[in-house]
Formats: C-alpha cells, structure tokens, sequence
C-alpha cells in the first residue's frame, strides 16, 4: 500500500544534532500509560514472558509492541503506540522480552536480536482469542526481531500490517558504530553494558558454566559482550556469526505484510545507509527516511512542549492501513 506522512519531520529548536534527538526522547517521552493487565505468558520451553495488555472493541485491530535492548514495556516509545491504541479503541500488547520484565527468567538463555520465536508464539496466542486484525511494532532492537519474524512466516504471518522504528538491520555495522570513539559513543555503550553485565552476573550465579565470566567482566566493548554471553547462550559460534544470523536487512525481500520501515539518516546507533537499499526494491515495505531525528527519537514542535513526531507516524500507518481493509 502507498503511505505518505502526515507532515514533514522538523527537529524542535535546540534538538537539532542526533544525540540531542535521541538522549530527550529517552528521558522526556511521556510514560503514562492507560490501564493494562499484567500477564505471565508461559513458553513452551518451560520459561516466561510478561505481557502488559488491554483489550479492545469487538473487531478493532490489536497492536503488539517489541521494546528496544535492555528496554521493556513500560518505555515511553512503547507506552505511547500503547495510548494511540486505546485512543482509538483498539487493544494492544507490548511483550516484556525473556528478563526485561523485571523478574529474571528461568533459562540461561534470555534475549535477543534475532529471536523472534517468543513474538511469534504470542501473537498466535492472541490471534486464537482476537476477532480483529493484527498489528505489531519494533523499536530498535524489537524492530530487528520483528522483520525478521515477518521474513521467516512469510505469507502465514500473523500480523496484518507492522512498522518498525530505528531498526538494526545490518548488527555487524551497527556494533561498530556503537563501539566507536566518542563521548556519545562511549555513553551509549556503557548504559547498555551496564545492564546487560549485571544480568550476566545473576546468570552465571544460577548457571555457572552457561559462559566464561571473566570475558563477560572484561568486555568493554558490544561486541566483545556478545562474544563472551550472547553467542555461547543462544547457539552461536561467536559475535560475528550470531550478526550475521540475526540481522533482517539481507532477508527484507522476503516480508509479504505491509510494513512501514521509519529510520533518520543520521542515527547515532546506526553506519548508513540506515535503511538497506535494497529494501526499495519490496512493495510490502514503505521507507521513510529523515534527514535527521536520532535514534528512537523524531522529536518535533517545542522543548517545552515537544512533539513526537515518529510514534505519531507509526499509528497514520495502521490508521490507513485500516482504512484500505474491506470493510
């Protein structure tokens, strides 16, 4: 389907660089969210996820929403497609990842970019109980793990429609980016290594031989982390074949849902071309492309009063989407 923004994107005043874009939407998006219902989804490997979700009017489209690394539902990119659906009288899902809940799971194995069998195995859930399309959204990393579900269920995806905001699609470059030189740089790497290491440890306290601890404790780097954790968890020889595993933008041809695909050129996460080219080539996918707007950021209008101009992008979509649906 043909999708055009609502309006062009123009950074609010002052929020111009990248990573003015990206550091106030992280702290200033609103994370006031409407009612939802907390519930433990039990996986069929004997671990968890939690779902915070609501329901909607008879028939209305059902949105789910994937949070970004080390994220969780109650993110404020998250709450705000959770707003815009109970806005409209939809129902909404946002899928807490394995240990983002707040509670660690129960397995050595936890999350991560490619995993998308989680997501799957949740929507199906809810598409047994739905009577209403459904629609699902990724940020960041949630935007990697949902193209690369739309790419894998092809024409049996269980998602009608998707959109997915400052997507990873090549993990290889973008881990090269964010262990770059640079304060901003450093500041991003260490918020997520952070937390990343600090689940590690509690891991290795109830799995002691799951990893090598004294890699994980040395690594100052993405990489050096998803060699020493990520990979050896989830199946993979090292970093480099756990990237190339994981990443969606080769697999792009592949999506059959409509699907809205929102990135600026000048992510600070991201080595352009941030949207692989060849992505144009698919009329399922619709590419938006700003000039600027950071990571996960897109704010708009005024400080004070600020705007967020891609979440608002995201629910124009579904509502065209809708829109071209048979009635």
């Amino acid at each position: 389907m043909l999708f055009q923004p609502t309006d062009s994107f123009a950074p609010a005043t002052g929020l111009g660089s990248p990573h003015a874009q990206t550091i106030f939407a992280s702290i200033v998006r609103p994370t006031r969210a409407p009612t939802v219902r907390r519930e433990r989804f039990e996986l069929p490997d004997g671990d968890f996820v939690d779902l915070d979700t609501f329901d909607g009017a008879a028939g209305a489209p059902h949105v789910v929403v994937l949070h970004g690394l080390e994220g969780s539902s109650q993110a404020g990119y998250v709450v705000a497609i959770l707003r815009g659906a109970s806005e409209r009288g939809w129902g909404a899902t946002a899928i807490n990842f394995r240990s983002c809940s707040g509670e660690p799971n129960r397995l050595a194995r936890s999350y991560h970019s490619g995993e998308f069998g989680d997501s799957l195995t949740v929507m199906k859930h809810l598409l047994s109980r739905l009577t209403g399309p459904l629609y699902a959204v990724g940020f960041s990393l949630g935007g990697n793990v949902l193209c690369r579900l739309l790419e894998e269920t092809g024409a049996n995806s269980p998602v009608q429609a998707a959109a997915v905001m400052s997507a990873p699609y090549d993990l290889d470059s973008c881990c090269y980016r964010l262990d770059g030189p640079g304060p901003f740089q450093r500041l991003y790497r260490e918020r997520f290594l952070r937390s990343l290491k600090q689940k590690a440890r509690e891991k290795l306290r109830r799995f002691p031989n799951a990893f090598d601890g004294k890699a994980m404790e040395a690594a100052r780097s993405i990489r050096a982390f998803d060699d020493a954790v990520t990979a050896p968890l989830h199946g993979f020889r090292d970093a480099a074949h756990y990237y190339q595993e994981a990443s969606a933008g080769p697999r792009l041809h592949a999506i059959q849902r409509p699907t809205l695909l929102l990135s600026a050129s000048d992510d600070p996460m991201l080595v352009a071309p941030v949207i692989p080219p060849e992505a144009a080539n698919n009329p399922n996918l619709t590419l938006v492309l700003t000039e600027r707007g950071g990571h996960v950021g897109f704010v708009s209008g005024r400080v004070h009063s600020p705007r967020f101009w891609g979440d608002a992008q995201i629910l124009a979509f579904f509502d065209a989407v809708r829109a071209a649906q048979p009635k």
